[in-house]
This record gives C-alpha cells, sequence and structure tokens, in this order.
C-alpha cells in the first residue's frame, strides 16, 4: 500500500523540475533568475528569452499539475487497496488528487534542484486545478485573460482570477448544483492564497505604478535576442 507521504514526495519532486531554469542555462546559457524580474517563471521566459522557449516552459508548468492530479495520484490509488487517509469520512480520492497538485505547485515554487528558488507557482496551479475540477478553472482562465488583455499586466490578471476562482466553485456548488467535493473548495481556496501571496511584491509594484507591462502581444523573440534592456 502507498502512503501519502510517498505520493506527496513524487508529485513535489515533479512540480520541482525548474524547466525555466534549465531552458535558460541548456539553450541561451543564462540563468533566467538574473534577468528581467529575477522570477524563474514562465511570464519571465517570455521577456527574456522569448515566445518559443516560453511557450515550452509554460506547457511544462502546466503539465506538471495536470500530470500529478490526473496521473500519478491516480496510479497510486490503483496500487493495493489505496493509499493512508487522514481521515475517516474523507473522500480519498479527493484529497488524493488535491494534495498531489498542491505538492507539485509546492514544488515549482520551492524547488529541491534550484535552490528552492523557484516561480509564482500561477501556471502549475492552473494546470493542477484543470485536474481538480475544470469549469470554474476555465471561468478563471478566461478572467485572467480578458484581465491581462484590457491592463497588460500578467500579475494583475493572475491575481484578479485567483481571487475570482473559489467564488466561482462556490457558486457552482450552492447555485448550480454542480457536484464539487468540499475539501476540493478549501485546498483550492488555500492555493490561491498562495498564489497571491506569491504575487505580493507585484501588488506592491502595481500599488505603487511601476510594475512591468505586456507593451505588446506580438510574437517576441526575447530580450536578450532583442536587446533590450531589462
Amino acid at each position: 500500500m502507498l502512503s501519502i507521504l510517498a505520493v506527496v514526495l513524487i508529485c513535489y519532486l515533479i512540480g520541482a523540475i525548474p524547466s525555466s531554469l534549465w531552458m535558460g542555462k541548456i539553450f541561451y546559457s543564462v540563468d533566467i533568475r538574473n534577468h528581467g524580474s529575477g522570477n524563474a517563471g514562465a511570464t519571465n521566459t517570455f521577456r527574456i528569452l522569448g515566445w518559443k522557449a516560453g511557450t515550452i516552459v509554460l506547457l511544462l508548468d502546466f503539465g506538471k499539475g495536470l500530470f500529478c492530479t490526473l496521473v500519478v495520484s491516480q496510479l497510486a490509488y490503483s496500487i493495493g487497496s489505496g493509499p493512508i487517509t487522514f481521515y475517516e469520512n474523507w473522500d480519498v480520492d479527493a484529497m488524493l488528487v488535491i494534495l498531489s497538485g498542491v505538492a507539485a505547485v509546492v514544488g515549482h515554487m520551492f524547488p529541491v534542484y534550484a535552490g528552492f528558488s523557484g516561480g509564482k507557482g500561477a501556471a502549475t496551479a492552473c494546470g493542477m486545478l484543470y485536474g481538480v475540477e475544470p469549469i470554474s478553472i476555465s471561468i478563471s482562465l478566461s478572467i485572467f485573460l480578458i484581465v491581462m488583455f484590457a491592463s497588460r499586466y500578467v500579475s494583475l490578471g493572475t491575481i484578479v482570477a485567483s481571487v475570482i476562482y473559489p467564488f466561482s466553485q462556490l457558486t457552482l456548488r450552492y447555485g448550480m448544483g454542480v457536484e464539487i467535493d468540499g475539501s476540493i473548495i478549501i485546498f483550492s481556496s488555500a492555493l490561491a492564497i498562495g498564489v497571491i501571496i506569491k504575487h505580493k511584491g507585484n501588488i506592491k509594484r502595481l500599488m505603487e505604478g511601476n510594475e512591468n507591462r505586456v507593451k505588446s502581444f506580438k510574437p517576441s523573440d526575447g530580450r536578450l535576442k532583442e536587446g533590450s534592456s531589462e
């Protein structure tokens, strides 16, 4: 019987794969953390390395969360009689899926392979939440895109979408009768709060009016190739 701790550890190690850092070092010979915002995430990769590298990193980061919730958790659940549970009345499958996804997000934010200096977790959280419950995260993704294109602030879109996310789940469950386990709402809310806290620097810059703004939505080759200043 596979224990929950083993599943969490495996998902953490998968989530901790620093795709943006390795992308920069292997293909561009740069440490992405020394450029732009200094964040080891997809947004900074788009900004510094260009749209091709940014797209690959975004898909990899998204995939880490989705893979852990849909594949690792289900493989673990199918082995033997299932994992050990913390609470007798807690839905085992929902709890395992959530913990697997959360572990992947924590791994992305604090990767052991990169000195525990990772990204903000938005893309990995998005992948995790799609694996948990796709309707509400689709709503948040739509809001993210609207806010980002309207304001040209990626961080603002992420923050607003994170705030809306748990409320959309509550609306789906209690207003529209969609079956969503209560543990999913609790963990998703905690995760949304974590993403917001991780963006505290962005919130400060937004309030001060000096947050980085998307200058153009046209595919970019990145600052390193364009030779523009940091």
